[in-house]
């Protein structure tokens, strides 16, 4: 079965940086819901669309296909004092919300001074990017995975 639209498509990946260090592998097969419900990049999914079991498929993602330009306006500089500073560390992540009300996870990456730095920019923001997959299987999804618009099982989402 090649992949379609409402199809599962089961796959290992890995994905690299420009420099080539893997940033991100999959130890077990995961699956996506192929259709445009926004379950993988859209680049990769263009790449994957007409491809059988067994093909590897690699794409180069600029940031804009990936997670997105860096954007300085997501840094910020707050005071300690507006964080609980027994938790505080770096590397702590927290959400708040844009002028649009978007959730946005922030994540701390300096602390000095009694001033605490916080990015909400994903941390691969601004990175050209390798994905490479290698179908492990493509199956005809299910009514309920249509409607959810997302896998259900095994290698996709639990209720």
């Amino acid at each position: 079965m090649q992949v379609a639209m409402n199809t599962v498509v089961t796959m290992t990946y890995e994905l690299k940086n420009a420099d080539g260090q893997v940033l991100e592998s999959s130890t077990e097969p995961v699956a996506y819901l192929h259709g445009g419900y926004d379950n993988i990049f859209p680049k990769v999914e263009e790449a994957m669309h007409g491809k059988n079991v067994g093909d590897v498929v690699e794409v180069s993602l600029e940031p804009v296909d990936g997670f997105g330009e860096y954007d300085e306006e997501l840094v910020q500089i707050e005071p300690a004092s507006a964080f609980p500073a027994a938790e505080l560390k770096v590397g702590m992540q927290f959400e708040g919300e844009d002028d649009t009300g978007e959730v946005i996870l922030y994540t701390v990456t300096e602390i000095a001074d009694g001033k605490v730095v916080v990015d909400g920019n994903h941390p691969w923001a601004g990175e050209r990017l390798l994905f490479t997959a290698t179908i492990a299987d493509v199956r005809t999804a299910n009514k309920e995975e249509v409607t959810h618009q997302h896998v259900h099982g095994a290698g996709g989402h639990h209720h």
